[in-house]
């Protein structure tokens, strides 16, 4: 088969950005209404382990056993990232008890811009656009979070729970190309999904959420908002961006980082009636624009420094 015949359809790729772009988008107005009425830690926690098992077993009844075989190096390097990354959402969950849906799409934007920062604490090079792009965002944020335009209803320590949680997910996407992880991205996925659900089972049951489990109280809209979560944010959005890291450019791929915030805030404010300040709407401007232009940059920077680099990486 020739290179040419290899590369999938337009409409394939365009296809999976869309299920990107919308789903993932989609999930923070989820994860509002799930938490209406369930427990928030143990919901994420559920939440990776059913979506890891699933596409652990998926793969070893397809592949076989040796297929989804790991070592101990492995796993411990995976449940480190799978920590950070599932423990950011297990954050998001907490904090959009009374955080809106779109403003925590705005701030878990950024971390673009904190992986930033953590490659230049590294010593990789960065260059002065992408830091400028950096300090334009995070004045978005800062904005956001100014405490005259904190939205009815939101709390402080949500916000800070939202901050810690973009922090959490750069950490996890900045560690993830550089430990030695499985090979097979959709294994490396399930087993990362599986140990941060692990974790984020152990926050909730020392948090104490077990006793206040009512499952009668349960509201119909919270459990849809749940399996929408498992079945199309955690396995199908997830498969169609592995998917794409293999079969589209990379810069094609991370548009995801700009285009979901927008989603999100959309999805907000027709469903559930959230409504930012103009100064907010400022300041998620900045953000959005920012993360756009850092995005664009870091790529353009990388394929300067190595050329002949396919530009393809591990899924976090």
């Amino acid at each position: 088969m020739t290179p040419a015949a290899r590369v999938p359809a337009g409409w394939k790729i365009w296809g999976a950005l869309w299920i990107v772009y919308l789903v993932w988008g989609s999930t923070y107005l989820a994860i509002r209404i799930s938490v209406d009425t369930i427990p928030p830690l143990l919901a994420s926690g559920v939440r990776f382990v059913g979506a890891g098992l699933a596409l652990y077993g998926y793969l070893a009844l397809r592949h076989g056993a040796a297929h989804v075989r790991v070592t101990v190096r492995e796993v411990a390097y995976a449940a480190g990232v799978g920590t950070a990354l599932v423990g950011a959402n297990g954050l998001v969950f907490v904090a959009e008890q009374t955080v809106p849906s779109g403003i925590a799409a705005l701030v878990i934007s950024s971390v673009p811009l904190w992986v930033v920062i953590m490659r230049k604490a590294a010593g990789d090079h960065v260059s002065g656009a992408a830091l400028a792009g950096v300090a334009v965002g995070f004045t978005g944020v800062a904005i956001l979070l100014l405490p005259g335009e904190m939205p009815s209803g939101g709390s402080p320590f949500g916000f800070t729970l939202i901050v810690i949680a973009s922090v959490s997910w750069a950490a996890g996407t900045f560690l993830s190309p550089r430990l030695v992880l499985p090979r097979n991205s959709f294994v490396s996925t399930a087993v990362q999904m599986m140990c941060g659900g692990m974790v984020m089972l152990v926050a909730g049951v020392l948090a104490g959420e077990p006793t206040r489990i009512d499952v009668g109280a349960f509201s119909t809209a919270s459990v849809i908002a749940f399996v929408y979560l498992v079945v199309f944010g955690s396995l199908v959005a997830f498969s169609a961006y592995v998917w794409l890291l293999q079969a589209a450019p990379i810069s094609k791929v991370s548009t995801y980082a700009y285009v979901n915030p927008v989603v999100a805030t959309f999805l907000g404010w027709i469903i559930l009636d959230e409504v930012m300040s103009g100064t907010a709407l400022v300041g998620a401007a900045l953000v959005v624009a920012s993360v756009a232009v850092t995005v664009r940059e870091q790529k353009a920077g990388r394929r300067a420094e190595s050329p002949n680099h396919a530009g393809r990486r591990k899924a976090a």
